[in-house]
């Protein structure tokens, strides 16, 4: 098991990041909440990691701290929750936010986030409590938040949250106005699409 990796950033794509340890590039796929969270290409970073092997891939999910890693692996037991979909969820929302929609039973918030439906969403309602006061009780070793990078024009950060929602599965439209709604002009795209994934799962 590769349980995290520390080298230099060579790539950041909309839901992968390459990393160079001592001459390997390692890919791994992230939560887009994860993104403006990473340093700038070429600089050293420090990702926690989850393996999952198959016949046909291995394939690395990486989070910027232990806690989300935790997290991830937990909601990933639950059935009908594979690595992609946790991934997905950890997308739409932060560790945190997650925890207090389980608590309060947020049916309907839990089924905004990318491709939860119904039956996931009641699925998440029984089976993660349990799971979740176990989490708690995980130390997080690394700071939850870092500042957003700088990024590029305003208009191309507009455009690049409004292509990352809708990789996600959100309509173009739906997008657009939630990532216009919550615009400060200064926002990088990372910022601005955490901020309307957010904005749509409280709805």
């Amino acid at each position: 098991m590769i349980g995290m990796l520390r080298g230099l950033l060579v790539d950041k794509g909309e839901s992968e990041v390459i990393v160079d340890v001592q001459g390997v590039g390692y890919e791994v796929f992230l939560p887009l909440t994860a993104q403006a969270r990473l340093p700038t290409a070429g600089e050293q970073v420090r990702l926690y990691t989850h393996l999952v092997v198959r016949d046909d891939a291995h394939t690395l999910f990486g989070f910027v701290s232990r806690r989300e890693r935790d997290l991830f692996r937990e909601l990933i037991k639950v059935s009908g929750v594979g690595p992609r979909m946790g991934i997905n969820i950890l997308s739409g929302v932060d560790a945190d936010e997650f925890s207090r929609l389980i608590d309060q039973g947020d049916t309907r918030a839990l089924m905004r986030l990318p491709g939860v439906g119904r039956k996931t969403a009641e699925r998440l309602l029984v089976d993660m409590p349990d799971r979740l006061a176990q989490w708690r009780r995980v130390s997080d070793s690394i700071p939850a938040t870092a500042p957003a990078p700088a990024g590029p024009s305003r208009q191309d950060r507009l455009a690049e949250a409004e292509e990352a929602l809708v990789a996600l599965g959100y309509r173009p439209q739906q997008a657009s106005r939630a990532v216009a709604a919550v615009d400060d002009g200064e926002a990088a795209s990372e910022e601005l699409i955490r901020r309307a994934l957010r904005s749509m799962v409280r709805g």
